[in-house]
């Protein structure tokens, strides 16, 4: 095994099916991953299949010879040609995009909370700025020293942020590449790093953080000497530049609303997805500065009056980082709605798909032995069949299956079907002397949504040679990569695809639990070949978790990237505002009563932005669910609104803003007030 793994092991032995292994590590160049590699023998024996092989690679194309080695293995085996890992493809490009999107919107909340420190680190050094100037010292040289600090600070935070992402890449990725192995097969290998990553997220942070605050250090260096600090003109221009950014937000906007309904391809859905993530936070100081102004009408005389008041002066200082706060609230929200819709979408599936108690898959050579034996026992009251072979439609590689009359009607959850489907689906079967007839076949969803397939139309599978088939039905179908074909069992006797079916379920009267331990000492049958139906149920949510897991990481990790945000904005806004809580302070007000004035306007401007996070969290759920889920995997599910956990993240955005303000405020209380109002005329 590979060194990474077998440093895991204690004394370098392993145990397999009571078979002691000696290990011998070898170099993770070599690309085992998570597989063991041994002698046939030895494998034979572990897995106890003496005699046996899974298949047999060949690794040059038949060519002229492939009929006679189909005649060859006609009785034996099937030869089916290998697709070069064509149908992973699409999932790979879609669990892709999936992760690059929520990265870059994580990037993205970062950028904005960056931007906002910086700008307010030289707004502070504004009036350092034009002392440098009126000294002499050229704008050039200013311009150069602050550019090089800015690199500085982001070469530092881009190894940081590098470092402790490999660190996070560590924790999740044994986790998902044994569920990726475990559902499609695919192996994900031992990662390696790469200073191309390293350069690749400095160049962007650089040039993001460059293109956030060139405006800034533009006008900061070409203002006038003699204009003092303050941000007056800062206050005069924000209503105008909100009202900008919603005009744009408005843009974005209706283009999204005339593009998504002619998208057909989940790329260019996700696109278009992104131009909502960029409207969303645009809208929101708008959004806020009318939200509060109705509460400012509606609010009393006196204290409450001026902090409602103030609050409003508050947004330009604060609008970037709430639009970050925006927008991870929104992730999280939409991410939730996905993950909550998706699970309970695939329980109720697993229930009706799930008819039988018992899952057997016996290895060939004792299929027939084993149904044998389950049909001479007393107890078991039901027992159906699976066929399955792999086949190709238009080269795509697809899995053709049929199943007893039971099994097919009482666990195939149809979404769409012609009328008096099972009556005609059943006696369907090829007219060879007249043509006038083609046997019916139920697709599933991914099969049709992938190829534009409809009730009515006509498919014809390379294992079926000449013979087409009509789609009479479309069923829902979860956690398959591959497209599916379900046809009559006439017709798959007819064809002769097999007779040995590839799985057994049944049903029993008695204790499970010990006819699985009788089936399994009596045949020899490991635990990976023997399932009952709550141990299938509870893998696939165990998977189904494991593969959100990063998801539910990266919306943590953005989450938090917005408190430390806001924290920044709030320490930063607090020693802004020493001046006016010391004025308040030398009016009359108390410390208890400015601690709650302060608190309550952060407070307030965060759940109004949690507000405004619940619509539109929802319009990114519904669309990543009914556009992009539909069109990069095939799955329709149904929206849940789970009103708990989006009270929960509220509260957690509150606790956030309460915990960001408390230690700024906390600290500036405790000095002297008097000296604030000192420091506002020197």
């Amino acid at each position: 095994m590979s060194q990474s793994r077998a440093d895991a092991l204690e004394g370098g032995q392993l145990i397999l099916n009571g078979t002691l292994l000696t290990v011998q590590a070898i170099d993770d160049s070599y690309q085992l991953g998570d597989r063991l590699l041994m002698d046939i023998s030895l494998a034979q024996t572990v897995l106890a299949k003496p005699g046996e092989l899974s298949y047999i690679a060949l690794f040059s194309e038949p060519g002229a010879r492939q009929a006679e080695l189909e005649q060859l293995l006609s009785d034996k085996a099937s030869l089916v040609e290998s697709d070069n890992g064509e149908a992973m493809k699409a999932l790979t490009n879609s669990f892709h995009l999936n992760l690059t999107a929520m990265s870059l919107l994580a990037f993205v909340v970062g950028l904005f909370i960056a931007y906002n420190g910086v700008r307010y680190s030289l707004l502070k050094r504004k009036r350092l700025i034009i002392q440098l100037q009126q000294q002499g010292v050229r704008r050039s040289a200013i311009m150069l020293a602050l550019g090089m600090e800015l690199m500085v600070l982001v070469l530092l935070g881009s190894l940081i942020g590098f470092i402790l992402g490999l660190q996070l890449s560590y924790w999740l990725q044994p986790m998902v590449s044994v569920t990726l192995e475990q559902l499609y097969g695919a192996h994900i290998l031992p990662g390696s790093w790469r200073w191309q990553w390293l350069a690749q997220a400095s160049l962007l942070t650089l040039v993001a953080a460059l293109l956030a605050c060139s405006s800034l250090l533009r006008e900061l260096i070409h203002q006038p000497l003699a204009q003092g600090s303050g941000q007056l003109s800062l206050q005069r221009s924000a209503t105008k530049a909100q009202n900008r950014l919603m005009l744009v937000a408005l843009l974005l906007g209706g283009i999204t609303l005339i593009l998504m309904p002619l998208s057909q391809d989940y790329k260019f859905t996700m696109a278009l997805l992104g131009l909502v993530v960029l409207a969303i936070p645009m809208a929101l100081p708008y959004l806020l500065r009318k939200l509060i102004g109705l509460i400012q009408g509606l609010s009393p005389k006196g204290l409450i009056a001026y902090q409602i008041a103030e609050t409003k002066e508050l947004l330009p200082p604060l609008s970037l980082a709430m639009m970050a706060m925006l927008l991870a609230l929104t992730a999280n929200i939409a991410m939730n709605s996905l993950v909550g819709s998706f699970e309970i979408t695939l329980k109720q599936w697993l229930d009706a798909r799930l008819h039988a108690q018992l899952y057997l898959r016996p290895p060939a050579s004792q299929m027939i032995e084993v149904e044998k034996a389950l049909a001479q026992t007393p107890e078991v009251t039901g027992l159906y069949k699976q066929w399955q072979i792999k086949t190709r439609y238009q080269q795509t590689p697809i899995f053709l299956l049929t199943r007893d009359p039971y099994s097919i009607e009482h666990t195939t959850i149809i979404k769409q079907a012609q009328p008096e489907l099972w009556q005609a689906f059943f006696s369907s079967m090829p007219d060879s002397a007249s043509h006038s007839s083609t046997p019916l076949a139920l697709v599933s969803e991914p099969f049709a949504i992938k190829h534009g397939k409809q009730l009515g139309d006509k498919i014809q599978l390379a294992a079926l040679g000449e013979t087409p088939l009509t789609i009479a039905a479309i069923y829902y179908d979860y956690g398959n990569p591959y497209g599916e074909v379900i046809i009559a069992p006439a017709l798959w006797q007819e064809a002769q695809l097999g007779e040995t079916p590839l799985s057994l379920a049944l049903t029993y009267d008695g204790d499970l639990d010990n006819l699985s331990q009788q089936l399994q000492a009596r045949f020899n049958l490991p635990d990976a070949l023997v399932y009952s139906q709550e141990k299938i149920k509870a893998q696939a949510i165990t998977m189904f978790k494991r593969t959100f897991s990063i998801t539910q990481v990266l919306n943590s990790l953005t989450l938090m990237v917005a408190a430390i945000g806001l924290f920044s904005a709030c320490y930063m806004l607090t020693q802004a505002r020493l001046a006016p809580i010391a004025r308040l302070y030398a009016l009359g007000v108390n410390r208890r009563q400015l601690v709650q004035m302060i608190v309550g306007q952060m407070l307030l401007m965060v759940l109004l932005t949690c507000l405004v996070a619940l619509p539109t969290g929802a319009l990114l759920g519904y669309l990543l669910i009914h556009k992009v889920t539909l069109q990069a995997f095939g799955w329709s599910i149904a929206m849940v609104w789970d009103w708990q956990a989006y009270l929960q993240l509220v509260g957690l955005a509150l606790l956030a803003s309460a915990l960001a303000v408390a230690f700024p405020l906390y600290q500036q209380t405790r000095r002297p007030l008097i000296s604030s109002l000192q420091r506002e005329v020197l």
